[in-house]
Formats: structure tokens, C-alpha cells, sequence
């Protein structure tokens, strides 16, 4: 989440708990209502349309609590990168990246460890490994969707309503020449990461090795910012910084203390709502009898990605338009290079390192693997390109984002309901 418009300067300040501007406390409460409510409903009467309610609204709710986890430790870590003395480039890449990005990551090992747990003997052990391990793949391919056509739409469009001045969103060329050339070489490595029938552990380690390469080659940003600020040439503004939590209610003090805390605390609270919506996804899947991919790759997916979302909103509500698509982009990145690849390590690891086959005993690609790959390429293909030459996102653009990714839902549709299998 690479966030600056120039990788020298502070970003501009972010507003304190984002999520409260929408109200969340009041939606949380009528979310979780509405949940127990078709909860108990669901219960007595196995109708579709009360099932299809209680994951909407257990959805909605986990989503909040994914927010409100996520919104202290990210202004926590902005408080431990000033400390540190770290370039916004750097704070985006490495501590925003991690706040914004930890439900994917907890998410995938979820996946791996739930569908791994219990007395298996090693053929089933090999066909769960690899159900497990696409749902990581499909939430982390479909949030990577998610971020690339989504999250700039919902920008653009936002900003063409309130922003009368400046009615779009603007892509600076540093942004798109720096983290957008890292976006393309990541993408591409999960495209081919998905064309091999077999997944071994050593993948990982390479994009574990390549994110650190990528942090890096921001380390350069970092000696220079360092360098300025030993001379003189700029100084960091001081101001007296504090976390929202609980929907904004109460305000802490940060410093050294409170802000470990304030990590430690929001980390387990991202945990649990993870665990609970792999436990949504899985059970959904199993209720609706369709593939728990599919669930992945639209409802986790999404679900996984509220942290971005309301981060990139709110830089550029606050007209950081940079700010708002590198932070999609350092998220990918992220995703891509650790959310996926700790999980497959650990996947590995409980298999007895065995390697995880994408391609069944047919010697077919697994349902949904082949239509992801697809589509992953083809948006990010439109994505970047008109990131790349436009440089700019209009109300227009944002509306045939929007379209797109409605394509993308209708396939995971399609597929869920079994009428295409790829």
C-alpha cells in the first residue's frame, strides 16, 4: 500500500476511524440482529431465501469487524513507521500493506488449517490439501480482482459526486511506473503460478524472496528520506496522535506501550473474524451444495477486502488520489507475495511437505482454477491499462469497472450453480 505523492514527503493525514463515517456501530448492531435473527430462522425453516439472508448478514457483519480491527492497527503502525523514521513509501509497503492485508493472510491459513485437521489418511489428506489451498487461491486471486476494478470504481465515482473541482481520480506516472510495474510482475507470477499442476512449498519461499526484493527497492526511498532528514531539509511534522476504537467511541493515546497493544489486540480480533468467515464460507458452500471456491473467490473475497476499500475511500475523499491506487496496489503486492504464499508453506508443512495438485486424477484442472486465470489476466490487462495511459479514472470508467467485475461475479455464479466448469 505504497502511499505517497512523492515518496519523500508524509502523506497527507489520514482521518481518524475511517469506518465511523459510515455510521458502524449503528450497522453493526442491526448486522449482527439480523444475523441471529436468520440464525434461529434458518433453524426451523431450511428455505433457501433465509439461508441466503443469514450469509448475507453474517457477511455484512464479519466485514465490520474486519474494519474495526483493522482501522487502530493501521493507525498504530503509522505511529511505529514516523518512530522509525520510514519514507510513507516504505510505511505503505510494509506496515499499511500488513494492516490492510492481514484478513487475506489469516483467511488463507484458515482455509489450510480447518481443511487439514483431523485423523486423514494420506489419500484424503492430498484431495483436502488441495481444497483448502484453492480457496487461499481464489481469495486471494479474487480480492487481487477486487482491488484492481472495484476499489478504484468505487473512488472515481465517489469523488465525481463530492469532488466538483477535481471530479475523478488522478494516477500520478511515478505511482503506476514504480508500484504498478511490481502489480504487473506479481500478477504475472500468479498467472503462472496457476498454470502448474502441482504447487511445492519452494514457490512460496520465491514469493516470499520477491516481496522482500520489493521492499528493497523502496529501501533507496528510505536512505534518502533519512539522509533529508539529518540535514534539515525536512522535518516531520509532530503532532499529537491518537487511535480510534470501538467505531470511534474512545480515543488512545498512542506511544510505545498502547501501540503494541493496540497491534497485538486488533492482530487477534482480525484472527477471530477471519476464522469466522472461513467457517461461513465452508458452511455456505455446504448448505448451498456448491464448490466452496466459488464462495471464495466472490463472498471471501470481497468480505476480506473492507479494509482496503475504506482506506482507499478515505485518501480519496481527502483528495490523496495517489494515496487511494497505491494503496491498492502495495496490497496486491502483499497479497500475492505473502497472503498466498505462507499459507501454501503451511499447507506443505501439514501435508509432510507433500505438493499440492492443482489437476485432478482426470487430469482436468480443478472447477474455477482455469476461468480464474482468465479473468484475472483479462482485467488486470484493462486495469493497468488504463491506469497506464489514461492516467486518470472518470465517473464513466469507475461505471465500466463496476460492469466488469459484474462479469466476474456472473462467472463465479455460473460456476457455483455448476453450469460451466471451468
Amino acid at each position: 500500500m505504497t502511499n505517497s505523492n512523492n515518496e519523500l514527503d508524509d502523506p497527507i493525514p489520514a482521518p481518524k476511524n475511517n469506518w465511523s463515517f459510515f455510521n458502524g456501530l449503528p450497522l453493526f448492531v442491526i448486522a449482527i440482529s439480523l444475523t441471529a435473527l436468520f440464525y434461529f430462522r434458518r433453524n426451523q425453516d431450511p428455505a433457501w431465501w433465509i439461508e441466503i439472508g443469514f450469509i448475507l448478514s453474517a457477511a455484512a457483519t464479519i466485514s465490520i469487524l474486519i474494519a474495526e480491527a483493522c482501522d487502530p492497527f493501521a493507525d498504530a503502525a503509522q505511529w511505529v513507521g514516523k518512530q522509525l523514521r520510514l519514507p510513507s513509501s516504505v510505511r505503505g509497503a510494509t506496515l499499511d500493506a500488513i494492516a490492510s492485508s492481514m484478513p487475506e493472510l489469516f483467511t488463507g491459513l484458515f482455509f489450510v488449517i480447518v481443511a487439514l485437521t483431523g485423523d486423514k489418511d494420506q489419500a484424503q489428506r492430498l484431495v483436502d490439501s488441495a481444497q483448502g489451498y484453492g480457496s487461499t487461491i481464489a481469495t486471494c486471486a479474487g480480492s487481487s480482482i477486487y482491488n484492481l476494478i472495484l476499489i478504484p470504481a468505487a473512488c472515481a465515482i465517489a469523488v465525481s459526486y463530492s469532488r466538483k473541482n477535481k471530479p475523478y481520480v488522478e494516477i500520478e506516472r511515478e505511482v503506476v511506473q514504480r508500484d504498478g510495474m511490481w502489480v504487473v510482475l506479481t500478477q504475472v507470477g500468479l498467472l503462472v503460478f496457476l498454470f502448474q499442476p502441482k504447487l511445492d512449498w519452494w514457490m512460496g519461499v520465491v514469493a516470499l524472496a520477491a516481496y522482500i526484493i520489493y521492499v528493497a527497492h523502496l529501501y533507496i526511498a528510505t536512505r534518502r528520506y533519512q539522509v533529508q532528514l539529518a540535514d534539515g531539509k525536512i522535518e516531520i511534522e509532530q503532532s499529537d496522535e491518537k487511535a480510534s476504537i470501538f467505531f470511534g467511541t474512545f480515543d488512545i493515546q498512542l506511544n510505545g506501550l498502547t501501540s503494541t497493544l493496540i497491534l497485538i489486540f486488533a492482530t487477534l480480533v482480525a484472527a477471530i473474524a477471519c476464522y469466522l468467515l472461513v467457517d461461513l464460507t465452508n458452511q455456505s458452500a455446504a448448505k448451498l451444495e456448491v464448490s466452496p471456491f466459488f464462495v471464495a473467490v466472490i463472498l471471501t473475497a470481497a468480505v476480506s477486502s473492507i479494509p482496503d476499500t475504506f482506506m482507499s475511500l478515505g485518501s480519496a475523499r481527502r483528495g490523496d488520489d495517489s494515496g487511494a491506487v497505491s494503496n491498492v496496489f502495495g496490497s496486491n503486492i502483499f497479497d500475492i507475495c505473502v497472503g498466498m504464499s505462507i499459507p501454501l508453506l503451511a499447507c506443505c508443512y501439514l501435508n509432510d511437505w507433500q505438493p499440492i495438485n492443482l489437476v485432478g486424477l482426470d487430469d482436468e484442472t480443478y472447477s474455477g482454477v482455469v476461468g480464474l486465470r482468465i479473468f484475472l489476466f483479462v482485467l488486470t490487462a484493462i486495469a493497468m491499462s488504463v491506469m497506464w495511459f489514461r492516467r486518470q479514472i472518470t465517473r464513466t470508467t469507475g461505471w465500466i469497472f463496476v460492469a466488469l467485475y459484474g462479469l466476474f461475479f456472473g462467472y463465479a455464479v455460473i460456476g457455483a450453480l455448476g453450469i460451466s466448469s471451468i
